[in-house]
């Protein structure tokens, strides 16, 4: 796969703008200031394609980037604690509205901060994920900020917090370093490949 052909293609703040799908989708999800814009950047080997920043919240629409035969979809950030009412109510259709689609979702990433317990949004999402039979790994982001034995503890730890740990493919992952892209590329490129 070449991933320096790949490019923005569009944002969509309603899900009625949404297009009709025409291509396999692999979407990213996440709480707020995980890492998902960092990790398409990071996959797709550009500084900023995906608008990455600092500070929660500020992807506050569906991204889509095309790449080959294949859109990558950045969705909003849930959880954001100072986002106002009306807005945490508009991602969370955003994001739902996506998910119930009728899209052609070949992968969800769902991102989740290697350093903490995974949050209630988190675990709502990964139940949703997998009662929506949804096929769906998850990367836990930021692993460069952890020493080995941390690293060995939060796995240790995430087999007991996240649903149905023993079944589900786990990738330890970090934007600075490159840890665990390679890995994404292969699963993106096999997907791509159905």
């Amino acid at each position: 796969m070449n991933y320096n052909t790949a490019k923005f293609f569009a944002s969509y703040g309603k899900i009625e703008q949404l297009p009709l799908p025409e291509r396999t989708e692999i979407a990213f999800i996440g709480r707020s200031n995980v890492g998902k814009s960092s990790m398409i950047n990071k996959i797709l080997n550009r500084k900023n394609l995906a608008r990455a920043s600092a500070e929660p919240g500020k992807t506050a629409t569906i991204n889509f980037y095309e790449l080959e035969n294949i859109f990558l979809v950045d969705l909003p950030g849930y959880g954001y604690a100072k986002a106002a009412k009306t807005e945490k109510r508009r991602f969370s259709e955003l994001i739902g509205g996506y998910l119930s689609a009728e899209r052609y979702l070949g992968l969800v990433i769902q991102l989740v901060d290697f350093r903490h317990s995974p949050s209630d949004d988190d675990i709502k999402m990964i139940n949703a994920l997998i009662d929506g039979e949804f096929p769906f790994v998850v990367a836990l982001t930021k692993a460069d900020k952890l020493s080995k034995t941390e690293r060995a503890m939060r796995l240790e730890e995430l087999k007991n917090e996240l649903p149905c740990a023993e079944s589900l493919t786990v990738i330890e992952f970090s934007s600075q370093t490159g840890e665990g892209s390679e890995m994404l590329r292969e699963i993106i490129e096999e997907i791509a490949s159905e």
